[in-house]
């Protein structure tokens, strides 16, 4: 069974890898095309999207290790019945109504974006990881048991392959909202760089913002075909493996 699995691959044919590689030129093409267009500098743009994609993937790391530990936490027990509600009004919790008060304490600074931005791409990983543990299978509880499972074993070789789903479809459902919330936030924190900086910039040049958003749904489509799809569909056949 486990020489099985090292034959479950993220990209399963020659076609997939083909498709990849177009998907992933789209958005720098874009990028080119774009500048061209608008008579902006192709390195000025370069630099607005690294900037705000760097602050995404600092929170993005900081969130799913949390979304994670915390799951796994509070999947089940008597602890689970009293956190879970709880984290569940957290959630609904309006968190640009907190940012002014961030903004205070920590200034204009990429701190209080990627603490924003933990706060949302956060919540549904955490669900998502949780809903995926909670359902699992009896049987593979029981076998695990049986085999002998325990401790940072049981987590690394049971526990983490049943959330991979479940951690891969919050990713998605997260960054989509971490996307928006990613431009908002460093429009009201009025960074210096980043994608939020660049639409305030042009923010009455209504082509430029046209084709900036359009360009940002190209690059957020060329992410989620090139990397969570793809990410997704290989979870699920390393478990049915």
């Amino acid at each position: 069974m486990a020489a099985h699995r090292h034959r479950v691959t993220i990209y399963p044919t020659k076609i997939h890898l083909v498709a990849t590689f177009f998907v992933m030129l789209l958005p720098f093409v874009f990028l080119i095309v774009f500048a061209g267009i608008a008579h902006l500098a192709v390195g000025t743009l370069f630099l607005e999207l690294v900037a705000s994609v760097s602050r995404l993937a600092v929170a993005y790391g900081i969130a799913v290790v949390l979304a994670w530990i915390g799951a796994i936490s509070f999947y089940r027990g008597k602890l689970a019945s009293v956190a879970l509600p709880v984290f569940d009004v957290l959630q609904s919790f309006p968190t640009f109504a907190a940012l002014p008060i961030a903004t205070h304490l920590w200034g204009r600074s990429d701190t209080t974006v990627i603490l924003f931005l933990i706060i949302t791409v956060i919540w549904p990983i955490f669900f998502s990881i949780l809903s995926n543990v909670r359902l699992m299978k009896h049987d593979w509880e029981e076998s695990a048991e049986i085999v002998g499972l325990k401790g940072f074993d049981y987590l690394r070789l049971f526990v983490l392959p049943v959330s991979i789903p479940g951690l891969i479809t919050g990713s998605i459902i997260g960054l989509g909202e971490g996307w928006e919330a990613l431009v908002a936030t460093e429009i009201i924190v009025r960074t210096n760089t980043g994608l939020g900086n660049f639409f305030q910039q042009y923010a009455q040049n209504t082509p430029i913002t046209s084709f900036g958003i359009l360009g940002l749904m190209v690059l957020i489509f060329s992410i989620n075909k090139l990397i969570w799809i793809p990410l997704l569909d290989w979870s699920h056949r390393l478990l049915e493996e």
